[in-house]
């Protein structure tokens, strides 16, 4: 097979490239040869690719079937080192063995694989992320870091620090990086590593949903070394097993690198270790891409541009309150405002801004380290939670005093905010002369636009779910909108693709001054608030609905809406007639 370097079209793009970068493709794993090409030259991994099938003759193809029973022939070394995988041959090649490769066989490579299954090869192109795919299914993730002979000799040595300057090419090292790989590849926000009796268990939290990740059957006896290795990349300590730990690694480099927030914690069969992923490439550019309508995004720029006042970002944990915070403080960020955050801990890194993170462990806590703040001359000051009288107190007066500040809170609902900051003893007064927005969300997950079809479900099923969501049935004129999920190869089967923030916005203006001074119930505040045209977490939820955004069941399940569904229906019945 001739060199793919060589082929006319490859050579003409990289006549104007540095020698360093050519010999960074030569010597770059053959799973990696056409992303390093890509990166050099700007095409994309498909249109590389059918500029080698034309150079080679080697058919591209875009849809195969992978042949288990045709992968047994091949030890599993031999697969993975030459990242080729055994499909049903085709319509046109009936009959032959069929293997798919993301790279161009080499003469070596075609010897070894004919010695294995005795007869001739032909070989197809395929999209590398395919093949990466059909591996972590069969063999389960870093499966060739496992199948290394190095691996034993890793598994023998005593657990040092040393360990740390260990060979990147050592097992151990190569299949904690692929696990973390394949997270980035999956666009999973957590690795959980749960240790079992007999196995060591490993998953995904992709778009807010555990998902099982495949592994070798044989990874619980590599279990110490992997944990250790983590500790080790984290600075944590890896002789103590007895308390949990928290550590941070800084993992990859330019476009991709991402921060990692480990925690550690013993339970009965050994240390549980949950990795936290944030990719600052994952942050919105703007507050629409949050899911914010064009009306709300209005409304929240003009808070945003004020020089004094409290904004509260509320909801569960997870239910991307932090991403928001970042969000607003993107829009924020200008040469003419300075802005300090206090965080526990610092997420996401943002240019221009000054972050301080709190530490317990000294007694720098939100409180304390709020009140050095006010001595740093802010004109915007966020706070990363209000947990108590304390850090509330301060925030509500640094506001009053020409700072705008920006936090999260724990409560359901928008409302609820008002409730909880009085049941924090903050003076009611105080609450409604400083409290400018408050904003409760959740997150439920986007449906696959590549797959999603539309919901055949019953009317009656939909009549239901519309008064579960406190929609008013006069909706259901939009029934042919509503989208289901299907799944395809774009969203790993599971008909979702990322996610999307469901948002309840309540202004406090002057008419719910009066409320607040007497220390009315959160329902009174909804109540009123309603009246005025406050949108619910229901009727946002439903817009997304029904323009193909999200599905019922999604909304129904991961939204969580315990709010008043009568007084929703109620507002929007009304809201309608006028």
């Amino acid at each position: 097979m001739n060199d793919v370097l060589s082929l006319p079209p490859i050579q003409r793009m990289l006549e104007n490239c540095d020698p360093k970068q050519l010999q960074a493709v030569k010597e770059a794993p053959r799973d990696a040869k056409l992303r390093t090409l890509s990166d050099i030259t700007g095409i994309t991994e498909r249109e590389l690719l059918g500029m080698i099938s034309n150079g080679t003759g080697l058919v591209l193809l875009d849809r195969f079937e992978a042949d288990h029973e045709a992968s047994e022939q091949i030890p599993l070394r031999i697969i993975l080192r030459y990242q080729s995988m055994p499909i049903k041959a085709p319509a046109e090649w009936e009959g032959t063995f069929c293997m798919a490769v993301s790279w161009p066989p080499d003469a070596v490579m075609e010897q070894w694989l004919y010695a294995c299954v005795r007869q001739k090869i032909t070989f197809f192109l395929v999209l590398p992320e395919k093949l990466n795919a059909f591996f972590t299914e069969q063999y389960g993730v870093g499966s060739e870091s496992l199948d290394d002979p190095k691996m034993q000799a890793l598994l023998d040595r005593p657990e040092t620090q040393e360990d740390e300057k260990e060979d990147e090419n050592a097992a151990i090292i190569k299949f904690v990086n692929e696990v973390i790989a394949q997270a980035m590849r999956d666009r999973a926000t957590d690795i959980h590593f749960e240790p079992r009796k007999e196995s060591l268990k490993i998953r995904y939290r992709i778009d807010g949903k555990l998902v099982p990740v495949s592994v070798p059957k044989n990874l619980v006896a590599y279990q110490s070394a992997i944990i250790s290795r983590i500790k080790i990349m984290s600075r944590l300590n890896i002789s103590e097993k007895r308390r949990p730990q928290d550590g941070r690694i800084t993992y990859g480099g330019g476009r991709d690198e991402v921060d990692v927030r480990v925690s550690t914690l013993p339970t009965m069969y050994g240390e549980s270790v949950s990795m936290r992923l944030l990719a600052e490439q994952n942050e919105p550019a703007s507050i629409r891409d949050l899911g914010f309508i064009d009306s709300d995004e209005q409304a929240i720029a003009k808070v945003l541009d004020l020089p004094h006042g409290i904004v509260l970002i509320t909801g569960p944990t997870g239910s991307g309150k932090s991403t928001t915070l970042s969000a607003f403080m993107h829009r924020i960020a200008t040469p003419d405002r300075r802005i300090i955050t206090v965080e526990d801990p610092i997420e996401y890194e943002i240019p221009e801004i000054n972050q301080t993170q709190v530490n317990h462990e000294i007694g720098l806590t939100f409180a304390k380290a709020l009140r050095s703040v006010l001595r740093q001359d802010p004109d915007v000051i966020m706070v990363g939670e209000i947990r108590d009288r304390e850090t509330a107190d301060i925030a509500v007066r640094a506001s009053l005093t020409g700072h705008l500040v920006l936090s999260t809170l724990h409560t359901n609902d928008a409302p609820g905010a008002i409730t909880r900051l009085t049941d924090m003893e903050i003076e009611p007064f105080l609450i409604a002369s400083s409290v400018e927005m408050i904003i409760a969300q959740r997150l439920v997950r986007r449906l696959c636009q590549s797959c999603a079809v539309q919901d055949d479900s019953s009317q009656d099923y939909l009549q239901s779910c519309l008064g579960a969501l406190g929609v008013p049935l006069s909706e259901m004129k939009y029934a042919n909108n509503i989208k289901k999920p299907c799944g395809c190869e774009n969203c790993r089967n599971l008909g979702f693709k990322g996610r999307i923030g469901v948002y309840e916005i309540l202004r406090v203006d002057d008419h719910l001054h009066d409320l607040i001074y007497r220390e009315a119930s959160a329902r009174e505040i909804r109540k009123r608030a309603l009246e005025h045209g406050m949108r619910t977490l229901q009727t946002c939820g439903w817009n997304h609905v029904k323009n193909g955004l999200t599905s019922i069941p999604e909304m129904i399940r991961y939204a969580d809406f315990d709010n008043n569904s009568e007084e929703s229906a109620e507002s929007t019945n009304s809201a309608s007639q006028s």
